[in-house]
């Protein structure tokens, strides 16, 4: 069986059998969006508010992990704010993190590994509550791999109706998100896109 072999930030390697993937969906505003992201000074390095930023959206929503998601090329998803609620800390770099299943920083996108790319695509918030339960997820890469079986989502979209990426919250369990799981991240999510604007022209 063919199997793509990937290194992660932490160190590592992880192999993913061809078998387990769905290929991403097609994604035609992906070179726009790389100019875009540069256009706002996002760039694949970690930012600090961000990670904060993860760790509140993992303690008002819920999760065991959470992440700010950008789409920074057309090849590849990074993690500029990650957070472990295990640790109740946000994700270092220099750890190796040798306990802790979390994924790196940098995911590809040369399949389709975790569910972000989906709501990106979509432009629409995803809640997953048990990824079990839907044929088009249950065979995801990260449900066997990292153990994630539940996940909400909401699309980054910016003044220009851009989606710049995702800010997503992951369980280990199936989660009942509920209606105001939903709505917080939604607002959370715009509240981001205000800040990374605002940031962007210098106020």
């Amino acid at each position: 069986m063919a199997e793509t072999v990937y290194k992660t930030p932490f160190g590592g390697e992880i192999a993913i059998a061809v078998r387990h993937l769905l290929l991403p969906p097609e994604d035609p505003e992906a070179e726009a969006r790389t100019r875009r992201l540069r256009e706002l000074g996002i760039e694949d390095r970690v930012v600090p508010e961000y990670d904060e930023f993860a760790r509140e959206l993992a303690q008002r929503v819920g999760g065991c992990y959470a992440g700010v998601n950008f789409f920074v090329d057309v090849n590849r998803q990074y993690f500029a704010g990650l957070y472990s609620a295990a640790s109740d800390t946000t994700v270092n770099l220099e750890s190796p993190l040798l306990e802790d299943p979390v994924p790196g920083r940098v995911m590809p996108r040369d399949f389709d590994i975790g569910f972000c790319p989906h709501v990106v695509r979509r432009r629409k918030a995803l809640a997953l509550e048990d990824v079990r339960d839907y044929p088009r997820f249950a065979g995801n890469h990260v449900v066997d791999a990292i153990g994630i079986h539940s996940y909400l989502g909401a699309p980054l979209i910016d003044s220009t109706g851009m989606a710049l990426g995702t800010i997503c919250v992951v369980n280990q369990d199936p989660h009942p998100w509920g209606e105001q799981g939903l709505e917080i991240i939604k607002e959370m999510a715009a509240d981001l896109v205000e800040r990374i604007e605002r940031r962007a022209q210098g106020s």
